[in-house]
């Protein structure tokens, strides 16, 4: 593992903020780990009566608990959208090694659209429900822009930790299987604007 100085940490961390803050700097009217420190909040709901969603994809499915609980809004517009189909065909359009990966923008539905992927959203917005969950590895959390109410479709899955993101982003889900398929989809080859160089596409169905 390279050691780098603490500037440079510091210089990637506000990078990382920033690609997360920039996921939809072009949209008007759109929306955008498991593990807990001892003064994170402990989702109450993380237990086999809270949704299950499951999200297949070419390289496996990752089964993901929803958290009614601590992000309400945010579960049952995840839940509206996946019930409808809403995500079948979407594809993973933004992977970042020891970050995230992002999917949820139907606009990537069609390969066409690629130089506008990550501006596309539900139509409508969800208003912020932050939380003391940290962003570990495996948490699913709501994409946005600057604005913090301006959440949608869009989420990221964690594939390492970023306390930078902690009461700034509206965790609302954890990984319980499936984790490894998280990690392969972020070591796939990608440009220069972190886009997969083929497509990762998803469905998801809720199963419990």
């Amino acid at each position: 593992m390279r050691v780098v100085s603490q500037p440079r940490i510091l210089a990637s961390s506000l990078r990382q903020l920033m690609m997360v803050i920039g996921f939809f700097t072009v949209v008007t009217a759109s929306g955008s780990l498991v593990h807990t420190g001892a003064a994170a909040e402990e989702p109450s709901n993380a237990d086999t009566k809270a949704p299950h969603v499951l999200v297949k994809t070419k390289f496996g499915e990752m089964e993901i608990v929803l958290f009614p609980d601590l992000a309400p809004k945010h579960v049952e517009s995840f839940l509206k959208l996946t019930k409808s189909g809403f995500f079948n065909g979407t594809i993973f359009h933004r992977i970042i090694p020891g970050f995230m990966i992002q999917g949820g923008d139907p606009l990537t539905k069609d390969p066409a659209n690629r130089s506008r992927y990550g501006t596309g959203g539900p139509g409508y917005t969800v208003p912020a429900e932050f939380n003391r969950v940290a962003h570990e590895k495996g948490i699913l959390s709501a994409a946005r822009t600057a604005d913090p109410n301006s959440a949608g479709s869009q989420f990221f899955i964690m594939v390492d930790k970023a306390p930078h993101l902690d009461g700034q982003y509206t965790v609302f889900g954890e990984i319980v299987k499936g984790i490894e398929v998280a990690d392969e989809i972020v070591s796939q080859p990608r440009d220069l604007k972190d886009n997969p160089l083929e497509r990762i596409e998803m469905t998801i169905e809720v199963i419990q």
